[in-house]
């Protein structure tokens, strides 16, 4: 078995999930990236090379998340590191489908919540790790036509935040990563406003986990909310 540090990043075959575990990758980690996309994930894992292990997953089953979860500590001693990426977005807030609403939820939040479930407790007996929660800035402001959408991230900030009291006394920290818009393909299909130059980069979310890596034991980050001059209001 490697003794290599492990990350774990969900949604991770394309955009801000692409970002951060090529990043990471290149820091030494053995990356595993987890999506619904065999294609788009294996793209992403030609490109890394030998530190990636692709994992086909749907983590809004929550049965296939336990055995995932399960498989990777096995093959791979630990969960050092584990990124909550994966996402998605419906505009709307009341007028929103409810089906959508609650698809939303599911992936957003329910799901998280699963990973969560499964990860924490391996973190626990280790006495380390690092989770990331890539919520939004939407977690943490309410926006016109977006209350679905920010319903969902403001419960993945809650919970995040509870996990961050509770755990970093145990060794385990957790941070909560809240970009406004980013340029990837979901800010686009989102509406976005800006330009590709006046959006947050995939790779500044990569390089705000290398920083929070960086910090010493004893610092301990909450949240880090990143937002473009052309957004902020």
């Amino acid at each position: 078995m490697s003794q290599r540090k492990t990350a774990v990043v969900t949604g991770a075959g394309k955009g801000i999930g692409k970002a951060i575990v090529t990043g990471l990758s290149k820091l030494g980690y053995q990356t595993i990236l987890v999506g619904r996309n065999q294609q788009n994930l294996e793209r992403v894992a030609q490109e890394i090379g030998s530190n990636s292990k692709v994992l086909q997953l749907d983590i809004t089953d929550k049965s296939a998340v336990k055995e995932a979860i399960a498989k990777i500590v096995a093959e791979n001693e630990s969960i050092d590191i584990l990124v909550n990426n994966a996402g998605i977005h419906f505009s709307g807030s009341v007028d929103i489908a409810e089906d959508e609403f609650e698809k939303m939820l599911e992936t957003n939040l329910t799901a998280q919540y699963s990973v969560l479930k499964e990860v924490v407790p391996v973190m626990k007996v280790q006495k380390s790790g690092h989770i990331f929660n890539v919520a939004s800035r939407s977690g943490k402001v309410g926006f016109s036509g977006g209350g679905a959408y920010s319903a969902s991230k403001f419960g993945l900030v809650g919970l995040s935040e509870s996990l961050y009291r509770e755990l970093n006394p145990l060794g385990i920290k957790v941070t909560a990563l809240c970009p406004g818009w980013v340029n990837t393909e979901m800010a686009f299909d989102a509406g976005t406003p800006l330009e590709s130059e006046q959006m947050i980069q995939p790779d500044d979310l990569f390089k705000t986990i290398e920083w929070l890596l960086q910090l010493s034991p004893a610092a301990c980050v909450k949240e880090v909310i990143l937002e473009s001059p052309n957004s902020i209001s």
